[in-house]
């Protein structure tokens, strides 16, 4: 029986990954901080997993997780109230499958899209 994914992403510097995602988004830190080239956060429920590719060209990254949620308005409102930048083409908007969904880029380009179902 299957009971939980967590995706893995590539990072280019441990540290402005850290920071982004624990200072902007508020994930924690939960295993391998000693371990220079992975890293595990956690917020919640949500696992995501990163690892080091020193020769990701961030424009060229097609890295990309879907994070539900149980309450999209309030994730949305915090991240704007912590200034982390939605993805222009991602603001909070109903979808035609049912889904209402906003999108973020973190440091390395990996698209992170927030969803809850309605």
């Amino acid at each position: 029986m299957l009971t939980a994914a967590c995706p893995k992403l590539p990072m280019r510097v441990k540290t402005i990954t850290r920071d982004f995602y624990v200072n902007q988004l508020g994930f924690e830190e939960v295993g391998f901080a000693n371990f220079e080239s992975y890293m595990i956060l956690k917020k919640d429920n949500a696992e995501l997993h990163f690892f080091i590719f020193l020769d990701l060209i961030p424009e060229e990254n097609y890295g990309q997780i879907y994070i539900r949620t149980d309450n999209i308005e309030q994730v949305y409102q915090d991240m704007l109230d912590r200034g982390v930048n939605i993805h222009p083409n991602g603001s909070l908007a109903l979808k035609p499958w049912g889904q209402k969904e906003f999108a973020i880029l973190d440091p390395d380009s990996n698209l992170i899209t927030f969803g809850n179902s309605l």
